[in-house]
């Protein structure tokens, strides 16, 4: 029996961008690197500028990509990691990095010419959480601002593409408030809960309403992503009660599915994620039990997120050796090359690359 592969996502990084994921198309490697820089690599080499304006301007935005896609393909020859960059279209990649779901909850956004925004401390009360309803998405400043950038791009150039990074829920409920949120899911959960399902159901209205605009233009997207950086905050069976049900309902209201658990060991949590139908990505450190992993979950995307502190230090045949054994336990898989800063050579990504390919 072919096992089935339609609901596959791979790990997907647009330049100036997080990483997020889209939907495999089969051209696939069993072993396929995602290479992603900072914003200050690109700031230090092109004095690109990801203040506010990158943020709100679609066609300014659009601009700067274009050149950072050039100058990826000038740097790194062969890789071809820019693509074509002249038959690149504006779209709504990266935009207020990871912080769309905070903003629409009014959490400020502090913006930087050399990094992604990050959320300012505003955070809520117990009162203000008590009283927390799911907001009417198109009045939102930030969701109405989008709205309008997507009028733009159809008008410019007719598609409306790219991805919204819409975080996951323990995410936002800690940008929201802050290292209290975990102290509620102990000391009160109902409070906890009410926050939970509210940015849950906040997330899927946001994802249908951005999905629906897309459509319209050609672009059709069908799968749900949660980031669960902070789950090694919980333990795995605070993750079970608390949080994994909030992750299925998102999983139920979309076709395909995926979670970013981060660089953590997914040890802990790789049972639970199992579980979860339509489960297209996972993505895992490189201290992860990988071979466990592909027994749980063989019909899913698994990544390994390489952190770029290994890329920088570690040697030429650590780096021979760790890619190997992640061939070997985890393959077909991605590697989430991401977040490599300034300071790394050019050379060291692409011995990374020819590394993969079991050509260095």
């Amino acid at each position: 029996m072919t096992s089935n592969t339609s609901h596959r996502l791979r790990s997907y990084i647009a330049p100036g961008a997080p990483a997020t994921r889209a939907p495999v198309d089969g051209s696939e490697p069993d072993l396929r690197v995602e290479f992603g820089f900072t914003p200050r690599w690109y700031r230090d080499r092109l004095g690109v500028d990801f203040s506010e304006r990158w943020h709100l301007d679609p066609l300014y935005r659009h601009e700067t990509v274009v050149r950072m896609r050039r100058k990826l393909n000038r740097h790194f020859a062969g890789l071809r990691l820019g693509g074509d960059p002249d038959s690149a279209r504006a779209n709504i990649d990266g935009v207020h990095g990871a912080l769309v779901m905070a903003m629409i909850f009014g959490i400020p956004a502090e913006y930087y010419s050399d990094n992604w925004p990050a959320a300012k401390h505003a955070y809520m009360s117990e009162d203000q959480i008590a009283k927390i309803e799911i907001p009417s998405l198109p009045d939102t400043p930030v969701m109405a601002q989008l709205l309008e950038q997507m009028d733009v791009i159809e008008r410019e150039f007719g598609l409306v593409g790219g991805y919204i990074n819409w975080q996951g829920v323990l995410n936002t409920a800690y940008r929201l408030r802050g290292h209290e949120i975990l102290a509620d899911v102990l000391i009160n959960p109902p409070l906890a809960h009410r926050m939970f399902e509210v940015v849950a159901q906040t997330m899927i209205a946001g994802m249908r309403l951005i999905y629906e605009r897309q459509r319209r233009t050609g672009f059709v997207v069908q799968h749900a992503t949660v980031s669960n950086c902070l789950v090694n905050m919980v333990s795995p069976e605070i993750y079970r009660e608390h949080l994994l049900p909030y992750d299925k309902k998102i999983a139920e209201a979309f076709e395909k599915f995926g979670i970013h658990n981060c660089a953590w060991n997914v040890d802990p949590y790789i049972e639970d994620y199992a579980g979860v139908a339509k489960l297209g990505y996972i993505d895992m450190g490189l201290d992860s039990d990988l071979a466990k992993v592909k027994r749980l979950c063989p019909d899913t995307r698994r990544a390994v997120m390489y952190t770029p502190t290994d890329l920088a230090n570690k040697s030429l045949d650590a780096i021979r050796a760790d890619l190997a054994r992640i061939r070997s336990e985890l393959s077909p898989c991605d590697i989430v090359m991401a977040d490599i800063d300034s300071e790394v050579p050019d050379q060291r990504v692409l011995d990374f690359a020819q590394i993969a390919k079991n050509r260095l």
